[in-house]
């Protein structure tokens, strides 16, 4: 090769011969340095790279490796160099470093050949949904010290040394392959790789322990390996990592025992994260020994005993994070000296005691939880006064005395949680001043006292429960229009009516004033509150008639007039209320009858104890004692029934005309007001309102549905980002607030990213990251469905599966999504699932700590979702939990393996999921499930099918006790990913 290379043959010619030179060189172990055979391995790497791309590709479009454009002569610097994302060395010569960080790469492989560029020394390619395996070649790199392949999908095992050959990355420095689908046992490293500072292997599916060896790396700085599969103990030998800053060891992997006490010995750790990994036993004392640490995440495991009084000697420490473990004793005094302290967790353990009064003087101090324990005694009276609070949570306790008057002082108070503990006196007037609060939840004390007028007009605050107290007085008669959307003051003895005004409030959802001694009328304005979906007036002394504007509620859901003094007919124009499932108006002095043939809607599904108590009320088939006792006047009823037949349409259409006239009225004065947008971005982008706006026309829609319509919008970046249009104006929600909350504070990779959101007279927008290949239930039920290979199916089943996984297993408070669907499952451009449309998630929790989040188990006002997808507890009982998105998840796993919808031709079945029980009656007869597969694809491979298929019957059993976890429907698809053919591991689908 060298003698070629000095003999005069043309340049075009030795550029042909260059990859049989590289053949023959890697076939006889060994090759000078050239800088042909960096352009030869570059032209295979791009070829590799965009394997799976379109024709159209424009990714390295300046890897210009063909024959026609090689240079005249070799002489420096080589065009190779001037590629993008590639660095040479200072001759201009040989390739150094390579660094592609989310290019669009739609599953490319990583070629072996990449070796052959002998001078690298950092090869980075992250976030570019490249797929296969990580190369066995790179281990033998004698230079490669910068090793980075995160946020990938690549899959199988780490490459291990070979039995005789070079050393195993000798040179390596930097590894990082987080966030991929990598299996088996962690890489051996160890005492040969003291160069080793940087270690990030989580994210993947690594399995069995920590090898002992990994306390060898005597350079180590940085060790990950959380979100994994590892079991075993952790072994006290990482304790000799002296140099070791952070150490990640938590979420998904299972170890066995507790903390090392060894890990007091690690003096520059300044962040230690082995949260949600069933740790059991004590807390070491000997970790208050680690003077630098500023982080110490501990949460959700096992851990037992008493918080060691030795953690007030870290005088660094920031964050302190125990919450959901089973420590026991008191919080220790000691924690006066943690002068720097910004977050202090707690929350749901059996701590007992008083909470010391030298917690209210850290200055520092912005999140403080102490929920769900067994805490007694009063709040410190001078919390707030010297800190910079936000968030302060402690529910569920048994602390009595006063809420300290000054919370607020720092005026940055964003959260309070105090229900469910023994709290008396009344609410602070300051709160009132607090214009940062958005939440305020103080029900289940002992309050008393009037409501402070000033808490109804913060302008932030959208959720406001003060119930179940001993608060006096009236309601406000002036209320602002804010953006309140949660309001209870149920189980006080406030008196006095119910204010017209509270028709203000456009936002509000639910509204539950019930067991209280409110008198008067039902006001008419209630029915401006176009948002409500509960409306619970129930155990209070109301009077007159049930406005039938109530009907014209349109997305009401619970209506609850029960033990009151309403009188009049029952509106008949109920039955027409399309959202109501839950009427209760028992024991009123409500008159009239609602015939067999008037039995609809919110009639429909009521029972008898719904209308009792009303003795001049029958309806027919159901309240059978009070139709019996007025069957003695039915004369007397027709002809009264006559009148009220004639008179109803009479004012139903003086009605419907002033409603008209006034609609026409505010919609030419909501022309001639100036369109205000209020836009809050989460993300770096060079997007202006105008430019929101600007998208939001016809040619620019990407998918309709009953959330809104979605539109595609560029960045003056030129960027593209999604804008979802919730339909109708700004004062209705349609899940604009669940869909903020829930996206707002939640990270994950295969959940849909919100970049922001807009709100406004004319409406909301919510504005994610743009997926270009729509949907998964668009393309595996469109013409493009046959296209979509067994192995992309897996793998966006895996995807959506890890998304869900988190929403139930790591968030905290869990997270149930309530709208599983494949139309809810996003496809970015490599194909990859991204879980969408959180308008009807809820916070799921457990204990005192629920208000304001489901609690486990309990029901909720009305089944949300989609037919089709929804649990049959769920439907029949409003009971939910994280086994609802299990079932909903096991239907797409139906579809997926059947390519059939949920509800279509099914005969007497119904559904799909009655379809597929009734053709394969036994799981384990693969025959029977081929022959529901999917026709549209081949019948291979068959154990991957039944596999798939076998996994979605058990998620939609009908004993929600029956079905699998999240966390274990994640691990069983994982365990398929390698049976599945590596060349349909991403789809084949063109965009």
């Amino acid at each position: 090769m060298e003698q070629v290379r000095r003999s005069n043959v043309h340049p075009w010619t030795r550029l042909l011969l260059l990859p049989l030179l590289a053949v023959t060189a890697v076939s006889a172990g060994a090759s000078p340095a050239s800088p042909e055979r960096d352009l030869y391995a570059l032209s295979k790497l791009k070829s590799s790279l965009l394997s799976r791309s379109a024709g159209n590709s424009t990714s390295l479009a300046d890897w210009d490796t063909s024959s026609s454009s090689a240079p005249s002569a070799p002489s420096p610097p080589w065009r190779h160099c001037n590629f993008s994302g590639v660095t040479c060395d200072a001759s201009g010569n040989r390739v150094v470093a390579i660094k592609l960080t989310g290019v669009p790469l739609h599953g490319g492989v990583l070629p072996s050949e990449v070796s052959l560029l002998d001078a690298l020394s950092s090869l980075t390619v992250a976030a570019c949904s490249l797929s296969g395996p990580v190369p066995a070649s790179l281990a033998s790199m004698a230079h490669l010290r910068h090793l980075n392949l995160s946020t990938n999908n690549l899959a199988g095992p780490f490459p291990s040394p070979p039995d005789a050959g070079p050393p195993y990355f000798p040179s390596l420095e930097v590894l990082d392959v987080y966030d991929n689908n990598l299996i088996g046992p962690l890489p051996p490293f160890g005492r040969s790789h003291a160069r080793l500072r940087h270690l990030h292997l989580g994210g993947n599916f690594f399995t069995d322990g920590i090898p002992e060896a990994y306390g060898d790396m005597e350079g180590l700085e940085y060790l990950g390996l959380n979100a994994n599969s590892l079991s075993g103990r952790v072994p006290p030998s990482l304790s000799r990592l002296k140099r070791l800053r952070q150490m990640y060891l938590g979420y998904y992997n299972t170890f066995d025992g507790g903390i090392p006490a060894e890990f007091g010995e690690l003096d520059a750790l300044v962040l230690l994260d082995m949260s949600t990994c069933s740790l059991t036993g004590p807390i070491p004392p000997e970790l208050g020994g680690l003077t630098r640490l500023e982080t110490l995440y501990l949460q959700w495991n096992k851990l037992s005993g008493e918080i060691p009084v030795q953690l007030g000697n870290i005088k660094s420490l920031v964050n302190l994070d125990v919450i959901g473990n089973e420590l026991t004793g008191q919080i220790p005094a000691s924690f006066t000296g943690l002068t720097r302290l910004k977050q202090l967790i707690l929350c749901d353990n059996n701590l007992q005691g008083v909470i010391p009064k030298s917690l209210g003087v850290l200055a520092e101090l912005e999140d403080l939880q102490l929920g769900s324990n067994n805490l007694s005694g009063g709040l410190p009276a001078n919390l707030g006064e010297n800190s910079r609070l936000l968030y302060l949570d402690v529910s569920g306790n048994q602390l009595t005395g006063a809420i300290p008057p000054h919370l607020c002082a720092g005026r940055r108070l964003r959260t309070i949680f105090l229900m469910g503990n023994r709290l008396s006196g009344p609410i602070p007037e300051d709160l009132g001043n607090c214009k940062t609060l958005t939440i305020v939840d103080l029900n289940s004390n002992l309050l008393n006292g009037t409501i402070p007028w000033s808490l109804f007009g913060l302008p932030e605050t959208y959720w406001l429960d003060l119930s179940n107290n001993l608060l006096s007085g009236e309601l406000p008669g002036v209320i602002p229009s804010v953006g309140l959307g949660i309001l209870s003051v149920a189980s006080n003895n406030l008196s006095g009516i119910l204010p017209p005004e509270i028709g203000h409030l456009k936002n509000l959802s639910s509204l539950n004033v019930s067991a209280n001694a409110l008198t008067s009328g039902i006001p008419p304005e209630l029915s401006h509150c176009e948002s409500l979906t509960v409306l619970d007036l129930s155990r209070n002394h109301l009077t007159g008639e049930i406005p039938e504007v109530v009907t014209n509620l349109k997305v009401l859901k619970t209506l609850n007039l029960s033990r009151n003094s309403i009188s009049g007919e029952l509106p008949l124009e109920i039955r027409h209320m399309a959202s109501l499932t839950s009427l209760d108006v028992s024991y009123n002095n409500l008159t009239g009858r609602v015939s067999a043939s008037q039995l609809e809607g919110a009639f429909a599904v009521s029972d008898a104890a719904d209308f009792e108590g009303n003795p001049g009320l029958c309806v027919e088939r159901v309240t059978a004692a009070s139709c019996s006792r007025l069957q003695r006047s039915r004369g007397r009823g027709v002809r009264t029934r006559t009148i009220l037949l004639w008179l109803v349409p009479a004012v139903s259409a003086v009605v419907a005309a002033m409603a008209v006239y006034l609609g026409l009225r505010w919609r030419q004065a909501a022309r001639r007001r100036p369109v205000a947008w209020k836009m809050t971005l989460f993300q770096n982008l060079d997007l202006e309102m105008d430019d929101v706006v600007g998208c939001l026309r016809e040619e620019n829609v990407v998918g309709r549905g009953g959330a809104g319509t979605v539109y595609r919008c560029a960045t003056r970046g030129g960027e593209e980002v999604a804008v979802k249009r919730l339909p109708g104006p700004g004062r209705r929600d349609h899940g604009f607030r669940a869909e903020v909350a829930t996206l707002g504070g939640i990270r994950h990779r295969n959940i849909v990213r919100l970049l922001g959101f807009a709100s406004g007279a004319e409406g909301n927008l919510l504005l994610y990251e743009y997926m270009p290949a729509g949907s998964l239930g668009a393309a595996l039920h469109g013409e493009r469905g046959a296209l979509l290979g067994w192995g992309a199916r897996l793998r966006v089943a895996t995807e959506a599966a890890s998304a869900l996984c988190y929403l139930h297993h790591e968030c905290k408070p869990r997270i149930l999504h309530r709208d599983v669907k494949s139309s809810n499952i996003l496809l970015d451009s490599a194909m990859e699932a991204h879980v969408a449309d959180f308008g009807l998630a809820k916070f799921l929790c457990r204990g005192a700590s629920c208000s304001g989040a489901v609690a486990a188990a309990e029901s909720v006002s009305v089944v949300a979702g989609t037919y089709g997808y929804i649990a049959p507890e769920y439907a029949y009982t409003l009971r939910v939990d994280e086994k609802t998105d299990v079932y909903s998840f096991g239907v797409v796993l139906l579809e997926l393996v059947t390519g059939r919808r949920p509800l279509g031709d099914f005969g007497d079945e119904i559904d799909l999921v009655h379809w597929a029980r009734s053709a394969v009656p036994r799981p384990s007869d693969a025959t029977a499930i081929l022959a529901v597969a999917d026709p549209r694809l081949p019948p291979e491979p068959g154990g991957l099918i039944a596999r798939l298929f076998r996994v979605g019957i058990s998620c939609v059993r009908e004993s929600s006790q029956a079905r699998p976890t999240m966390r274990e429907v994640v691990h069983v698809l994982s365990s398929f990913m390698p049976v599945a053919d590596p060349s349909n591991s991403t789809s084949a689908l063109s965009l």
